[in-house]
């Protein structure tokens, strides 16, 4: 395990913080650093094939073992850190034989890591943690994926007893902003089919994920004088919180679990004269989904017609689509994967993602693409951890899929 803890622990430290609101591909010139290093260790550890592009999409390829024809799988991670809390200066702390007490992130802030609102530390209990320093974010989403994948990928090189057919792996930027499939390539990829490396808990393996939009909604107000502003001012903060007022109040993520879909208001940018909401909208089902966005519109032309005139503007843009839609017809990719965990000893969960991965673009470019555990859990926030044996564990699991997917000819 030492050596997924060193691996870990040298992509994390890399800043690769993606940027919504760039252009560019990748959105950080940052995210340069560790792609260019994977690239350099994916060579040293013997594959073929190493390649990156001008965006940063990295493609390799363990070639077969066997003599005879195998589908051609993938697996797939991302690069990039969520820009919702900073992934700058991250300093790991290695938490050996978790006792299953409080875990003090940062005594100077009192920053606590506790079994008291986190209940799933106590699921690993006498295992290695590795927790944030209460600062920064940790980078398992989706650093503990990339670990995870090129420690299998030298694993099987090391122990070609391990019968497999062709296995192609990449990495991506920009999936925490939504764009991490954008120009990913999926004929140059060539595989029959992949998985993603992105999930949380051990045991998860996910074919269903949200539908998503994002929305932003411009309110537009008058700036005057305040002691000459009766009947002349309109203040574009009061009435963008008219709109925040009528959607459904309960429909928020802090309401809602499984495959209950949500409004999510996500920021708010707001002066006398103009306001901005960004909202993100989710929902697994596809018709409710599209009611949401409707919803919305709706709202927006009833307070235009309420206030006689273009207070409030809508954009709308769809995001992704729930995979299940395409990867139901090739079931038996999810049953490798189920079978692969049962093998190495690990209960599948089996259930919806509550958000999105790269795999669900992908599988409407083509490339049917489940999402499998990685391990972490509190993703996007400085309580972020993952277990070390989970990691060992997700190793595992890629590495029986190979060997699963040979078996079946």
């Amino acid at each position: 395990m030492q050596n997924i803890i060193e691996r870990f622990i040298g992509y994390v430290t890399i800043d690769t913080e993606s940027d919504p609101n760039s252009e560019t591909t990748p959105s950080t010139k940052k995210q340069w650093d560790l792609a260019n290093k994977l690239v350099d260790e994916l060579k040293e550890i013997g594959l073929s094939d190493v390649t990156i592009d001008n965006n940063a999409y990295i493609m390799a390829t363990l070639p077969s073992n066997v003599d005879h024809k195998v589908p051609t799988i993938g697996f797939i991670s991302h690069f990039d850190t969520s820009p919702d809390f900073t992934g700058a200066n991250v300093k790991p702390q290695i938490v050996k034989d978790y006792d299953g007490k409080d875990i003090v992130l940062n005594a100077d802030e009192n920053i606590v890591l506790s079994p008291d609102y986190f209940e799933d530390l106590l699921m690993y209990k006498g295992q290695t943690l590795i927790t944030t320093d209460g600062t920064t974010l940790l980078g398992a989403d989706d650093k503990a994926g990339i670990t995870e994948i090129v420690t299998a990928m030298e694993y099987l090189i090391n122990h070609p007893e391990i019968k497999h057919g062709t296995i192609r792996i990449g990495f991506t930027p920009d999936e925490e902003i939504g764009r991490g499939a954008h120009k990913f390539d999926v004929k140059k990829f060539d595989a029959d089919w992949a998985y993603t490396m992105d999930g949380s808990q051990v045991g998860e393996l996910e074919y269903e994920n949200f539908n998503a939009a994002g929305a932003k909604i411009t309110v537009k107000g008058k700036i005057v004088h305040p002691g000459y502003a009766k009947g002349k001012m309109v203040n574009s903060m009061y009435y963008a919180s008219e709109f925040i007022n009528v959607l459904p109040r309960l429909e928020t993520p802090e309401h809602t679990e499984g495959y209950e879909g949500f409004f999510h208001l996500h920021n708010i940018e707001g002066v006398v004269d103009e306001t901005v909401l960004q909202y993100i909208i989710r929902d697994h089902d596809k018709d409710k989904f599209e009611a949401r966005k409707a919803l919305m519109q709706k709202i927006v032309e009833d307070l235009n017609t309420k206030y006689e005139s273009e207070v409030f503007k809508l954009e709308l843009k769809d995001q992704y689509f729930n995979m299940k839609e395409k990867v139901e017809p090739v079931m038996h990719i999810v049953d490798i994967a189920e079978e692969a965990m049962k093998a190495v000893g690990i209960t599948p969960l089996i259930k919806a993602i509550r958000g999105g991965t790269d795999g669900s673009q992908l599988s409407y470019m083509g490339l049917p693409c489940p999402n499998i555990f990685a391990g972490g859990h509190n993703f996007h926030g400085r309580y972020e951890y993952v277990p070390v044996e989970s990691m060992q564990k997700a190793v595992e699991v890629i590495c029986k899929i190979a060997e699963l997917t040979a078996e079946k000819k």
